[in-house]
C-alpha cells in the first residue's frame, strides 16, 4: 500500500487539522476551532509528531524542518494555507462560514499573507519547547495523544 492510500485509510470519513504543536497561535487556533465546531467535525495531529509528519507526508515542513503550514487531510485531500483555513471555516458555526467567501481571491494572495503571518507567529505570539498536552475536553480530539500534544 503506498504512503497517499495509508493517509487516506488512516483518515477515511475524517477531517483532519495538522497544526504546528509548539506554537501558541496554532494552539490558540485549535482552541478556536473546537469552540465552534461543537458537532466535532475535525480531529487534530501535531505537525512534530509522527503521526502528524506521516498524514503531512512532507507538504508541512520547510527545509529547516520547522512546520510552516496549516495542513487540512478532508476526504483524502490535503489542503495547505489559506485554502485549508477556509475550509475549516467553512464548517464552523456561523458566521464563520462567510469566510469561505475569499477562495475568490486568487491563491497566491491569500498565500502571501498567510505567509506572513507564518513566518512572524512565533515572535507575535510565542513558542513552547514541546506540544504541550492539551487539556481533557480537547485532548479526546487529538490522533496522536500518546506523547501530548497542542
Amino acid at each position: 500500500m503506498s504512503k497517499e492510500e495509508q493517509v487516506h485509510t488512516q483518515t477515511a470519513g475524517q477531517k483532519v487539522v495538522l497544526i504546528d504543536g509548539v506554537c501558541h497561535f496554532c494552539q490558540g487556533a485549535v482552541r478556536f476551532i473546537v469552540a465552534r465546531d461543537p458537532k466535532g467535525n475535525f480531529q487534530f495531529a501535531s505537525l512534530q509528531s509522527e503521526l502528524g509528519t506521516e498524514l503531512a507526508g512532507g507538504t508541512g515542513f520547510e527545509q529547516s524542518g520547522e512546520p510552516n503550514t496549516l495542513v487540512l487531510i478532508e476526504n483524502g485531500h490535503k489542503y495547505v494555507r489559506s485554502t485549508a483555513a477556509l475550509r475549516i471555516a467553512r464548517k464552523l458555526r456561523f458566521p464563520w462560514p462567510l469566510l469561505y467567501a475569499l477562495m475568490i481571491v486568487p491563491r497566491p494572495l491569500r498565500d502571501a499573507v498567510y505567509r506572513y503571518i507564518a513566518r512572524n507567529r512565533y515572535r507575535w505570539f510565542g513558542k513552547d519547547d514541546t506540544c504541550p498536552i492539551p487539556p481533557p475536553s480537547v485532548r479526546k480530539r487529538f490522533l496522536d495523544t500518546g506523547a501530548g500534544h497542542a
